[in-house]
């Protein structure tokens, strides 16, 4: 009946399979392959019992998100699952591998699911600025009550097929999804079991409806975090729903709130981020079927923050490490502090209470460079000094194995100059990860000189298994994230000089949806660092000198820009620093004025987008979704705003080279002119995106 669905029958049970790899996304195709093949079973009269089940490694993954925001092709989701919850015969859903997203949906409008062990059922709509749009939000409610189904819709994270089983979204643990499925159904016939449609099934909204705080309160815990997102907020609004409204009303409620959302600004730009992180993975100028090598044990050396943190990542992904340290009580310290993160996280439930020993297990700590003799890729986490790394890189050819991949993870240093240290510069490349290195997802990958193929695709292929998202950049002072946020930091600078105060600055920032703003993540970081690096190179810094000579290095003395009060991280504003750039522009002659918010966005971002567009014309990151990649995964960049580039393209790159043409005239500050690639887009009406398109064209 169809290519990706067929129908079989097995004496009075039909089974229909969806084969359509690699997820058995709800095409156009499959939609109609399920339409059809239901249809006719329930025509069937031999068929007392459907079971629908998918063929590969997973049932019904989500929805064809490349159809998104085009017309919608025949039949839609919602007439598929009307037709299968109206059945006269009992459907069971056969789950293995993910029901995500549209798959749960189809699961949910059948009457029965059963599910393999290993199987992940979920709803993360919300991840791409959506709410489910096809009764997600209205049958899951009914089938595990609102406080679970706010956790799964809202948190957007799915559940294992054992807390299914206890919450009852599914009635069995089978086996194999055909075969168990099967057994199943042909239990439901021989006991003449009733339909249980969950449209009609209104018993587990009965306590929220009650106590409505049962619903408020799990909502109030899941978006907390939500700040200026709109998807969690219009999700929780349509669960409220299947509370409040009996079904039909609140499906419509559902609809209207997705309609909503897919066409709005948010959600563009997250289904955007989706596809960036999915194209990053691409290595522009590799042959094709480039093969990496095999990775089965890391060594890593430095067992400082950085590395603690690499080697926790390795770890939580089941790949042995080896840590190496130069002495005995440095290794000590890095292995506590490690056991200590893995404990918290185990305290507050985010890993099983035996991980701790598990994971600490896979990471062998020893003393001695010597020690990396069995490691396949050697990542190198010491002091950042370009005159050490060479001394590390210099030692590696005695005691690194033939064919491991050497990598780097200095954040600004030259690779090509680190590879000359070596006798295989093919080897070497970076691998650029942001602390916390087991928390934050980026890793700038990057590529030097003579990097061979097979070592790059090593990279992305390992930074991946460790669920990072990996982008591939070249060599140049602070490569893509730290280059571009080197021309913020210069006119957040700047800006203290003619008048701003670091908390106007820093509010902007984060209204804008960044994390913290420059001045509070230099307090974060410890602003002695830059002090001495500004020292080293004969440079001076007025207002951030003195600050470091009044002894204000930041968070770890109590005060930087801001003050804190003992033992918190809160930033409060100080008198004693406004007196202090008062007096270091009187001293300087220089007058005060009043700088406005929109003016500190302009000179904090489209300075950023300037410095991208000299990174694609110098070609260091091969399109402008890389540079987006990296800024919403190693920088806080809000996802709903897609990006940097992304973002430029909304505001329009005519203004933005207008604003900063006007900036380098006011400020005089030539570094501030256009780029000419932004200067060309902007004068032909074009758009980063169509750098992209013209690209894919070619």
């Amino acid at each position: 009946m169809s290519e990706v669905v067929k129908l079989e029958r097995h004496d009075n049970i039909a089974v229909v399979t969806v084969n359509s790899p690699p997820v058995n996304a709800l095409s156009a195709a499959v939609r109609g392959g399920i339409f059809d093949c239901i249809k006719s079973a329930i025509d069937d009269a031999q068929v007392q019992g459907i079971v629908l089940t998918c063929a590969g490694r997973t049932f019904i993954a989500g929805a064809d998100i490349t159809e998104f925001g085009k017309p919608p092709k025949p039949p839609g989701l919602a007439e598929v699952l009307s037709l299968m919850e109206s059945s006269p015969k009992p459907i069971v859903a056969a789950i293995h591998g993910t029901a995500l997203g549209g798959g749960l949906e189809v699961a949910l409008a059948c009457h029965y699911r059963v599910a393999t062990k290993d199987a992940k059922l979920g709803l993360p709509e919300v991840k791409l600025g959506l709410l489910p749009g096809a009764g997600g939000t209205q049958r899951l409610p009914r089938a595990v009550g609102p406080e679970l189904a706010v956790k799964m819709i809202v948190g957007g994270d799915p559940i294992g097929a054992d807390a299914a089983l206890k919450a009852g979204l599914i009635d069995e643990i089978v086996e194999g999804p055909a075969s168990g499925g099967e057994a199943f159904a042909r239990k439901v016939v021989a006991e003449k079991r009733p339909l249980r449609k969950l449209r009609d099934d209104d018993s587990k909204l009965a306590a929220a409806k009650a106590d409505r705080s049962i619903f408020t309160n799990a909502v109030a815990a899941l978006t907390k975090k939500s700040r200026g997102l709109e998807a969690p907020f219009a999700a929780a609004d349509a669960v409220g729903a299947a509370i409040d409204l009996p079904f039909d009303e609140g499906l419509k409620k559902e609809r209207e709130g997705f309609l909503k959302l897919m066409n709005g600004e948010q959600s563009k730009a997250q289904r955007y981020a989706f596809f960036a992180g999915r194209e990053a993975a691409k290595i522009s100028g590799v042959p094709e079927g480039t093969k990496g090598r095999n990775v089965a044990r890391v060594a890593i050396l430095g067992a400082g923050t950085m590395g603690g943190g690499i080697a926790m990542s390795f770890a939580n992904a089941g790949i042995p490490v080896t840590l190496i340290e130069t002495g005995e009580e440095q290794l000590k310290r890095g292995m506590g502090i490690m056991q200590k993160n893995y404990e918290a996280t185990a305290a507050r439930g985010g890993i099983p209470a035996d991980a701790p020993a598990k994971r600490m297990a896979l990471i062998n700590g020893v003393v001695g460079i010597e020690n990396i003799g069995d490691a396949d890729l050697v990542i190198e986490a010491v002091f950042e000094t370009m005159a050490v790394k060479k001394e590390v890189f210099g030692k590696l050819d005695q005691y690194a194995k033939p064919g491991a991949v050497l990598a780097s993870n200095t954040s600004y240093l030259n690779i090509d100059e680190i590879a000359q240290s070596t006798k295989r510069p093919q080897d070497v490349l970076g691998m650029h990860f942001f602390s916390p290195a087991n928390v934050m997802k980026l890793c700038e990958i990057v590529r030097a000189d003579k990097t061979a193929p097979d070592a790059l695709v090593t990279a992305v292929s390992i930074a991946r298994k460790i669920a990072k998202v990996p982008a591939v950049v070249g060599v140049c002072d602070g490569f893509v994230g730290n280059r571009m946020l080197a021309q913020r930091g210069k006119q957040s600078e700047k800006l203290l000089f003619e008048g701003a105060l670091p908390q106007q600055v820093d509010a902007v920032v984060t209204k804008f949806g960044m994390p913290m703003g420059p001045f509070a993540m230099g307090d974060l970081a410890g602003l002695d660092i830059g002090w001495r690096s500004r020292k080293d190179r004969g440079i001076k810094s007025e207002i951030a000198d003195a600050l470091c000579e009044a002894g204000r290095f930041g968070q770890k003395t109590g005060k930087g820009y801001y003050k804190y009060e003992q033992g918190s991280r809160a930033a409060l504003p100080d008198p004693e620093v406004e007196k202090l750039i008062d007096e270091t522009l009187a001293r300087l002659g220089r007058k005060k004025r009043v700088v406005s918010d929109d003016e500190i966005l302009e000179r904090m971002m489209y300075p950023m987008i300037n410095e991208g567009a000299k990174i694609l014309a110098e070609g260091i990151a091969a399109r402008p979704s890389d540079i987006d990649v990296v800024w919403l995964y190693g920088y806080g960049w809000p996802i709903y705003r897609g990006g940097p580039m992304f973002w430029a393209d909304t505001v329009g790159l005519k203004h933005i080279a207008d604003r900063l043409a006007f900036y380098a005239r006011e400020t005089n500050d030539p570094s501030l002119e256009p780029a000419p690639l932004l200067k060309k887009l902007a004068d032909e009406g074009k758009t980063f995106a169509s750098l992209a398109a013209a690209s894919k064209a070619a």
